[in-house]
């Protein structure tokens, strides 16, 4: 019958003692002295001294993260300021603001056109072959300057003709008036006919009529002659000129030789709709609305403001039918004339003060699925209550609610990530100081040690 070998001695990882198996024994070593029991350990084995070391460096870790879990969540307590932190009831701190009634203007931003303050284009009053080109093109030109020079040789011969024409005029004018004189004392002794005398008055006095026509025909010749030197009809910046020297113009052409504008100051033509119109009237009839000064800012095409304020100068009384809108004229100043005719620009400006206005920062305004504007505010027993307004234009860096909010209401600003209408709060003022306190001494100690086993 065959006989059991011996079972060696095992070491359980969750005890501190060695086990022997029932019917197990230990060889024995021989010696001097006599036998005694060899110590056979299995080829996994760990002594206990170490699982017990690292069992305890385990539950030591585990209480460090603990201690300093603990010492994170201190935060909670009641003296930290707004910002969602609970209180040591559980309730949500939150940040206020006290809103009030103000005055806030109705600020506008509509497009604009900007339009030259004068615009001449140049035409010749006389006909005639262009011989001098006066100006440089782009240049500032000044009011009378000259331009062009048309040929003035038929224009001096015609002038010269003229006064060829008064002066022999003026010379039948004299001898008229001095046959007149002569039969004057003649047809009182009767010496001579009444019919004479007066056909010789007549005479006098047709002279004189055709040394006033013949006056005028001077002084036609020189104009036409002053006008062979095209002057500038204002003062400006002049444009590109459509005729060279040699071109043949007329005074009755269509064409322009060259345009000038001027381009300080501008103006700046304001389209508003007629419906804002009507309901600005009716803000301004109502009590709720005061007028305010005619005073205009300008952003330009790319984003910048403009450096000067203009002012309305009128209002058209007709409305566009095509677009349905109101023209503004507003004056702009250009000393540096950065504004040209035909640049599209945003008029921003207030027609209006708004007396029952009230001033909403921009945080606490967020909108709902639908669009609408909402916000959360304080109710009774300091609990949440989110709420509906009516908020349509911004002021800096605040909304202006006109309706849902009444002066004197708490709107929360701070720590409104996780409010749930209806929820118990913990209202602070908006921006109160936040303490948050250390843990205690004695928390961290042992939080960086591991205890050594036997």
């Amino acid at each position: 019958m065959l006989r059991k070998p011996p079972l060696l001695p095992f070491v359980d990882a969750d005890s501190s003692s060695v086990e022997e198996s029932t019917g197990g024994f230990a060889p024995l070593a021989n010696s001097a002295k006599g036998a005694r029991p060899l110590q056979t350990r299995s080829p996994g084995h760990v002594p206990n001294s170490c699982f017990h070391s690292l069992r305890l460096s385990r539950w030591s870790l585990i209480a460090a993260a603990v201690v300093c879990l603990a010492g994170c969540g201190s935060s909670n307590d009641p003296e930290g300021g707004p910002g969602g932190a609970r209180g040591t009831k559980g309730d949500i701190r939150v940040g206020y603001v006290v809103v009030q009634q103000g005055s806030a203007p109705m600020t506008q931003e509509l497009p604009g056109l900007v339009a030259a303050f004068q615009v001449s284009q140049v035409r010749p009053q006389v006909s005639g072959v262009i011989t001098k080109r006066l100006f440089k093109e782009g240049s500032m030109v000044r009011q009378g300057q000259t331009l062009y020079q048309i040929d003035p040789s038929l224009y001096q011969a015609q002038s010269a003709q003229a006064q060829a024409n008064l002066q022999s005029a003026q010379a039948n004018a004299v001898a008229a008036r001095t046959l007149a004189s002569r039969y004057k004392p003649l047809v009182q002794m009767q010496a001579i006919a009444k019919q004479d005398y007066t056909n010789a008055v007549a005479q006098a006095r047709q002279a004189d009529a055709a040394v006033a026509q013949n006056s005028a025909a001077v002084r036609t010749a020189q104009i036409n002659l002053r006008f062979t030197r095209v002057p500038a009809p204002i003062t400006g910046r002049i444009g590109v000129s459509n005729v060279t020297e040699g071109a043949l113009v007329t005074a009755d052409q269509t064409d322009a030789l060259t345009t000038i504008t001027r381009l300080d100051p501008v103006f700046v033509d304001i389209q508003e709709s007629a419906a804002d119109l009507l309901a600005l009237r009716k803000a301004l009839s109502s009590g709720g609305a005061v007028p305010a000064s005619a005073q205009v800012r300008l952003k330009l095409a790319d984003g910048s403001d403009y450096g000067y304020t203009g002012t309305v100068e009128f209002s058209q009384v007709l409305v566009d039918q095509s677009t349905g809108t109101v023209t503004l004229r507003a004056r702009f100043p250009n000393p540096q004339s950065i504004l040209l005719p035909g640049m599209f620009v945003t008029a921003v400006f207030a027609q209006a003060i708004d007396t029952s206005a009230i001033l909403v920062p921009q945080q606490a305004v967020s909108r709902d699925p639908k669009g609408n504007a909402t916000l959360w505010v304080v109710g009774p027993g300091n609990r949440a209550v989110q709420r509906v307004i009516v908020a349509a234009r911004t002021q800096g860096n605040d909304w202006v609610v006109t309706q849902g909010l009444a002066p004197g209401e708490k709107v929360i600003t701070q720590g409104t990530a996780n409010l749930i209408d209806g929820a118990p709060i913990k209202p602070v003022p908006a921006s109160a100081p936040q303490t948050v306190k250390a843990p205690p001494p004695g928390a961290m100690k042992g939080a960086g040690r591991s205890p050594r086993g036997g």
